[in-house]
């Protein structure tokens, strides 16, 4: 499975209906709005790098609205939780 991180500037008057659009595409897990340099960022999930290019260029920069976006792939994923289940294989608490 390969995770993408989409950074996504729109225009103001079509955020909300954009996110909602981008969120109802196939491969998108996610979508969030945000402050800061962009309005929304959008989690992909997929299984190979040419359905990348099916949704990014091919749906997400078509969503009306839509000014720029900013893709990120991502190599291997960090969390506190995974920390935590791979130090208490085997242990039981008592």
């Amino acid at each position: 499975m390969i995770t993408a991180i989409v950074l996504i500037k729109t225009a103001a008057d079509r955020l909300a209906e954009a996110a909602q659009e981008i969120a109802d595409l196939d491969g998108v897990d996610e979508v969030y709005s945000c402050a800061g340099d962009v309005d929304l960022i959008a989690m992909l999930r997929v299984a190979k790098h040419e359905d990348l290019a099916d949704i990014v260029p091919g749906k997400i920069n078509k969503v009306a609205g839509v000014e720029d976006t900013d893709t990120h792939i991502a190599f291997r994923s960090y969390s506190r939780r995974d920390t935590e289940a791979a130090f208490s294989i085997g242990l039981e608490e008592e």
